[in-house]
């Protein structure tokens, strides 16, 4: 296994304290390469995944979210539950305060598919 394999293979969500609590602002993240198969047919299915956030406590590392995003090329998985998943992992590790998910799919047989998911925290 090359070791950009295994850096994939290993890749989880590391997160960083956020530099400016308190401070209400939005992050803007765009993976242009998404890449998984279908669960039905085994194609690939190539996407481009927008993350908006706002921070709480803590901010996601970059290359960490890349590496985690690139363990889903081999993974058969719909677009639905990809998206659906990422948000939740990436709130289990970041518990923003808001964060939407947008993965906009390639068009494949005629289809052009855009799954848009939402996390609001409960501020109670």
């Amino acid at each position: 296994m090359k070791y950009g394999e295994r850096e994939i293979e290993a890749g989880k969500l590391i997160t960083f304290p956020n530099p400016r609590m308190g401070r209400y602002y939005t992050i803007n993240v765009t993976l242009p390469e998404f890449t998984c198969k279908c669960p039905f047919s085994g194609y690939p299915d190539f996407a481009t995944l927008h993350l908006t956030y706002v921070p709480d406590e803590k901010v996601v590392e970059l290359k960490a979210i890349k590496l985690y995003i690139n363990s889903y090329r081999d993974r058969y998985i719909s677009h639905e539950e990809s998206v659906n998943q990422i948000l939740d992992d990436f709130v289990a590790a970041c518990d923003p305060l808001e964060a939407t998910l947008k993965g906009d799919f390639n068009p494949r047989g005629n289809v052009h598919t855009v799954i848009e998911v939402t996390h609001k925290k409960n501020r109670s």
